[in-house]
């Protein structure tokens, strides 16, 4: 996607570190670098292995699942969350037979999101949701203690990334896993706080 510029746009070029106000264009990828406090890590930074299959839906999704993954727990380094999301995507291939991790996107202890499946690609999250929803993991177990603020912080930005980006409706609404199928996921304590984060709604 990208996005026509008219206006001062605090984006450094290839050769000068200031802000330019030419009439330019630049991508939604170059805007997430240098405008959110977070940066997209995508498959091949973290390794992830060949899917199996692709199937894709036709967005904007309409919903967002939140996830925790208990195991692994809270990966605080970019070195330990790949390793993270690797782990993850052997067990989901290998344990279960999936044809790649189960999450969309997945935001990690060291204040990055990672590429899962990535935007309008059947998950294996949410049995009845995964053709029209994002399923964004928090790495670690939150039953009884939060995310650390950041990944809060993060993950609902990234939420409204995906808004911005045309990924997500604007009318989306939020469920913590455990609202669409019988689960502790995403956690007791997380669970209480999606509770009151924008879009959130009770099944």
């Amino acid at each position: 996607m990208t996005i026509e510029l008219c206006v001062a746009a605090a984006i450094p070029d290839n050769n000068n570190d200031t802000a330019f106000t030419t009439e330019t264009t630049i991508t939604s990828e170059q805007i997430l670098v240098y405008t959110r406090d977070w940066r997209l890590i995508t498959r091949a930074e973290w390794a992830a292995r060949i899917p199996t299959s692709i199937s894709n839906f036709t967005g904007p999704a309409p919903y967002v699942i939140l996830h925790h993954s208990y195991q692994p727990g809270v990966c605080r380094t970019l070195d330990a969350c790949k390793a993270a999301m690797r782990s993850m995507q052997n067990y989901h291939m290998d344990g279960h037979g999936w044809t790649d991790i189960g999450y969309s996107f997945a935001v990690g202890g060291d204040g990055n999101v990672y590429e899962g499946r990535g935007y309008e690609v059947v998950g294996a999250h949410a049995p009845n949701y995964n053709s029209r929803s994002i399923g964004l993991l928090l790495i670690g177990n939150f039953m009884d203690e939060l995310p650390p603020a950041p990944m809060l912080d993060v993950a609902q930005d990234f939420i409204k990334y995906s808004v911005e980006s045309g990924h997500l409706r604007k009318d989306y609404i939020l469920h913590g896993h455990r609202q669409v199928r019988s689960t502790e996921c995403p956690g007791n304590a997380l669970y209480a706080e999606i509770t009151m984060w924008p879009h959130w709604q009770k099944s």
